[in-house]
C-alpha cells in the first residue's frame, strides 16, 4: 500500500508543490461531509429525549409527591395506591435524570495522545488542528497534560488547575513547555480554550489530550485513572525509527486492564525519513506486523485484520506545515517537504478520516449506550410503577364506591326511620302527658277531700295571740304543702316514673335498632344516671295567703246568730246592713219608734215580722238601756213575767255555758274548720293547673331525652354524610389519580419508544 501511494505521490509532479487539489481537499477535511456529524447528531437526538425524560420524571415525582402528601387528607386507602418504595424509587430519579442530562451536556468525543518523549505528539494534534497551538520541537517539550477543547469566545485563553482566572494563550509556552523555567507536575492539567470558529473538530465536539512522554513519570496508574477513563480513543504516537518500546506496552496494558476494549490507534511518526533508507517496504511491513500483534494478540482490542487499519505512518510534520501553507495560500517551500509526501499527507488525512468514523461510532457507543440503558431503566420502572398506580387506583375505586353506596344506603335507611320514630314518639308522649294529668288531678282531688284529716292531724301548740296564730299558719301552711306533696307522690310518682324510665327505654331501644353498631354502645350511656322526680309545686303558704280566720266568741243563740240561722250568711249580713241603714235615716224623723213598728208588722208575712222585730230588738238593745227597758215591758206584757224570767234564765245559762266553753281547744278547732273550707276552695281552684304542671314535667323530660338521644341520631346521620362527602371525595381523586397515571404510563412508553429509536439509529451497528 505504501509503495503504490509513494509512487503516486512521486509521479504527481514537482515535489515542492502541494500536488493536485483533490489531494490538498482531502487533506484539510474541506468539500466532505464530516464523520463527527453521527455524534454531534446522536448528541442532539439524545439531549432532546432525556430533556423529555427530565420533564417526565419532574411530572412522575410531583404526581408521587402528590399521593404521599395526601396520604392524611384522604385516609387510609390512600396510603394503598403506591408503596413508599416505590415513593422513594420515583422520587430518586428525578436525582438521576439532572445527573445523566448534566453530563450529556458536557459529553464530548475526547482522544488522548500518548507515546515517549519527542515523538511527535503535540506535532499530531497542531497538525489535526490545523493550527500551531501547542508547543513543540526537539527533545522533551511538553511538561503536562494539555487538553484542547472548543469555546464559544473569539479569543483564545487559557486555564490552569489553581486558578479559574483566563490567561492569555502566549503563556502556553511558558506553563506547558518543558523548557520553561516555570515548573509544573506532570500530572497537572492546562485547558485550552480555542475558539471553535477556527476549528471543525473542536465545532464537533472534540477535545484533544496531550500527554509528557509515558517514559517521564512512574505513575502512570494515577494518569490513567485522572485522565483516561472517559477517554474514547487513545492515539500511540511512536517513533518510526524505533519498534515499540515497554514503556508504550506497559502504558497500554494498564489501560487495557482499566477500559473495556479501548479504542487504539497507533501513528509511526516521522515517516518522512523512510526517504533515506533502503528496504523501507520491509521495515514497514515489520511495522505492521509488530503494531498488529501488540492490538491482537497482547491487548486483545481488535483482531489482526482491523488492527492492520489501526496502524498509519505518517510525518506530522509535514501534514502541520502543508495545512498551514494550503491555509494561508502560500506554496509549501520544497526544503521543508521531504520527497513522496504527498502519499504521506494522504495517509495523515487517512487516518483521520477513520480516526473521526471511529470515535464518532465509538463515542455514541460509549457516551450514550449506558445512558440510552439507564433511560430505558428508569422509564420501564417508571411505566410499572404507574400501571400499578393505575391498577391499583381502579381497584381502590371500585371497593370505595361500593363503601360509598353502602353508606348512602345507611343514611337512606337512618332518615327514614328517624322520621317515623319521631312520630311514634310524639303520639306515645302525647298519651302519656294525658294520663299523667288525668292520675294527678285525681289524686289532688281525692287529698282535698281529705284535707280536714290531714288537718287534723297537724299537732302544734295554739294560742288566740295573732303574733302567735301567725306563726301557727304559717307551720300549718308547710304541713299541708309537705303532707300534700307526699302523698301525691306516694300515690303518683312510682307509677309515673315507671312509665317515663319504661317510655325511655323504649325509645332507647328503639332508636338504637337503627343507629350503627358502633354507636349503639354510646347511646346508652345517654340515659339519665338519677332516678327523674316529680315536683307537684302547691305551695299553700302563697294560696292561702288572703285567709283571715274568726275565732271571737260568738254565742251561738244571739240575735245574729239566729238572723244568720234563718237566711244564711249571706242573706243575713244584708239585712242586717240594710236595716241598719233605714233605721239611721229614721232617727231623725218625728213619728215614734212603736208606731213605725206597728205600722211595718202590719204590713209583712209572718217570717218578715219576725225578722223586722229582731231586728228592731236588737237595734235597741245596743242603742239604749231605755229601749232594752221598754221592749222587756212589751214582753213581759204579752208572755208574763214568769215566763220570761224562767227564759231569761236559761237564755243566760246557754250563753254562760257557751263562754266557758269558748277555750283554747275550741278557738283552734274553730280555726281549722275555717281553713279547711278556705284551703279546699283554693286547692281546688289549682287542681288543673297542678296536673297540667305536672305533666308537662314528664312531657319535657321525654322530650329532653328523645332531644338527646335524637341528637345522637343526628350525629351519626352527620357522619354518614360527612363519611359521603369523604368518599365521594376520594372516589374524586382516585379517578383524577387513575387517569394521571394512564398518562404517565402511556408518556413511559412513549418515551421508551423513543429510546429504541435511538438505539437502533445510532447503537445498532456500534
Amino acid at each position: 500500500m505504501s509503495g503504490s501511494i509513494n509512487q503516486t505521490g512521486m509521479e504527481s509532479g514537482d515535489p515542492g508543490h502541494s500536488g493536485p487539489s483533490s489531494m490538498r481537499n482531502l487533506g484539510n477535511g474541506h468539500g466532505r461531509e464530516s464523520a463527527l456529524q453521527l455524534f454531534v447528531q446522536a448528541k442532539r437526538r439524545i439531549n432532546d429525549i432525556f430533556k423529555d425524560i427530565g420533564e417526565y420524571v419532574v411530572e412522575a415525582d410531583s404526581f408521587v409527591t402528590g399521593l404521599v402528601s395526601t396520604k392524611a387528607v384522604l385516609g387510609k386507602a390512600e396510603s394503598d395506591i403506591i408503596s413508599p418504595d416505590n415513593a422513594e424509587v420515583v422520587q430518586g430519579f428525578k436525582e438521576k435524570i439532572d445527573g445523566i442530562r448534566e453530563v450529556l451536556a458536557r459529553d464530548h468525543m475526547k482522544v488522548v495522545f500518548f507515546g515517549r518523549t519527542s515523538n511527535g505528539k503535540s506535532t499530531v494534534i497542531n497538525a489535526m488542528l490545523r493550527e500551531k497551538i501547542l508547543p513543540s520541537g526537539i527533545g522533551h517539550t511538553t511538561n503536562c497534560f494539555i487538553q484542547v477543547e472548543g469555546s464559544d469566545n473569539d479569543e483564545a485563553s487559557v486555564l490552569t488547575e489553581d486558578s479559574n482566572q483566563p490567561k492569555s494563550i502566549q503563556s502556553i509556552k511558558e506553563l506547558a513547555s518543558a523548557l520553561s523555567s516555570v515548573k509544573l507536575k506532570e500530572n497537572s492539567l492546562i485547558r485550552i480554550l480555542w475558539p471553535k470558529n477556527k476549528c471543525r473538530l473542536l465545532r464537533e465536539d472534540i477535545i484533544f489530550l496531550d500527554s509528557p512522554g509515558v517514559d517521564v513519570s512512574p505513575d502512570l496508574d494515577l494518569w490513567i485513572d485522572k485522565f483516561c477513563l472517559d477517554a474514547d480513543v487513545f492515539v500511540l504516537v511512536a517513533n518510526a525509527e524505533s519498534t515499540l518500546m515497554q514503556t508504550e506496552k506497559k502504558f497500554f496494558h494498564k489501560v487495557s486492564s482499566r477500559l473495556s476494549k479501548p479504542n487504539v490507534f497507533v501513528l509511526q511518526n516521522r515517516w518522512d525519513v523512510s526517504e533515506m533508507e533502503e528496504d523501507i517496504d520491509k521495515v514497514k511491513q515489520q511495522h505492521i506486523d509488530y503494531n498488529t500483534q501488540f492490538l491482537a494478540e497482547e491487548l486483545q482490542v481488535v483482531d489482526k485484520r482491523e488492527a492492520k487499519d489501526r496502524v498509519f505512518f505518517v510525518s506530522a510534520r509535514e501534514a502541520l506545515v502543508s495545512r498551514l501553507q494550503n491555509d494561508t495560500g502560500i506554496p509549501t517551500p520544497d526544503r521543508v517537504l521531504m520527497p513522496g509526501f504527498q502519499a504521506r499527507i494522504f495517509e495523515f488525512a487517512n487516518f483521520e478520516n477513520k480516526f473521526e468514523v471511529c470515535i464518532s461510532k465509538s463515542a455514541v457507543k460509549t457516551k450514550f449506550e449506558q445512558h440510552t440503558d439507564r433511560g430505558k431503566s428508569i422509564t420501564c420502572d417508571l411505566r410499572s410503577v404507574m400501571g400499578q398506580v393505575f391498577a391499583t387506583s381502579n381497584q381502590l375505586q371500585g371497593s370505595q364506591q361500593q363503601l360509598r353506596q353502602e353508606r348512602a344506603d345507611e343514611l337512606d335507611f337512618l332518615i327514614k326511620q328517624l322520621d317515623l320514630l319521631t312520630r311514634e314518639v310524639k303520639e306515645k308522649i302525647r298519651v302519656m302527658v294525658e294520663d299523667v294529668e288525668r292520675k294527678v288531678a285525681t289524686a289532688l282531688n281525692d287529698e282535698i277531700r281529705r284535707l280536714s284529716l290531714l288537718v287534723e292531724e297537724f299537732d302544734r301548740p295554739f294560742h288566740p295571740d295573732q303574733m302567735l296564730v301567725t306563726v301557727y299558719k304559717k307551720e300549718l301552711h308547710a304541713h299541708v304543702e309537705q303532707t300534700l306533696g307526699r302523698n301525691l307522690q306516694s300515690r303518683c310518682s312510682t307509677a309515673l316514673l315507671q312509665g317515663v324510665e319504661s317510655t325511655e327505654k323504649q325509645m332507647t331501644d328503639r332508636l338504637s335498632a337503627i343507629l350503627p353498631e358502633d354507636t349503639r354502645q354510646q347511646l346508652f350511656n345517654l340515659l339519665p344516671k338519677r332516678d327523674f322526680e316529680i315536683a307537684y309545686r302547691l305551695d299553700c303558704r302563697n294560696l292561702c295567703a288572703d285567709f283571715r280566720e274568726d275565732i271571737e266568741f260568738r254565742f251561738s243563740f244571739g240575735p245574729t246568730a239566729l238572723l244568720q240561722k234563718l237566711l244564711g250568711s249571706k242573706g243575713s249580713a244584708g239585712l242586717l246592713a240594710g236595716t241598719a241603714g233605714s233605721m239611721g235615716q229614721r232617727q231623725g224623723g218625728s213619728s215614734p219608734v212603736l208606731s213605725q213598728s206597728g205600722q211595718v208588722v202590719q204590713g209583712l208575712h209572718d217570717n218578715e215580722i219576725l225578722t223586722t222585730v229582731l231586728t228592731t230588738f236588737a237595734s235597741f238593745t245596743s242603742r239604749t238601756t231605755l229601749g232594752t227597758v221598754a221592749i222587756a215591758g212589751v214582753l213581759a206584757k204579752a208572755a208574763g213575767w214568769r215566763v220570761i224570767a224562767v227564759s231569761g234564765a236559761l237564755y243566760g245559762l246557754l250563753y254562760l255555758y257557751e263562754r266557758l266553753t269558748w277555750t283554747t281547744r275550741a278557738k283552734e278547732r274553730c280555726f281549722k274548720q275555717q281553713y279547711v273550707e278556705y284551703a279546699s276552695s283554693k286547692l281546688r281552684l289549682i287542681v288543673d293547673l297542678t296536673s297540667s304542671n305536672c305533666s308537662h314535667q314528664v312531657q319535657q323530660e321525654l322530650s329532653s331525652t328523645f332531644a338527646r338521644l335524637c341528637h345522637h341520631a343526628d350525629a351519626s346521620k352527620q357522619q354518614l354524610q360527612e363519611e359521603l362527602r369523604q368518599l365521594d371525595a376520594e372516589v374524586q381523586h382516585l379517578q383524577d389519580v387513575a387517569s394521571a397515571a394512564k398518562t404517565l404510563r402511556n408518556k413511559a412508553d412513549f418515551l421508551d419508544s423513543e429510546l429504541n429509536s435511538f438505539r437502533s439509529q445510532y447503537l445498532q451497528d456500534s
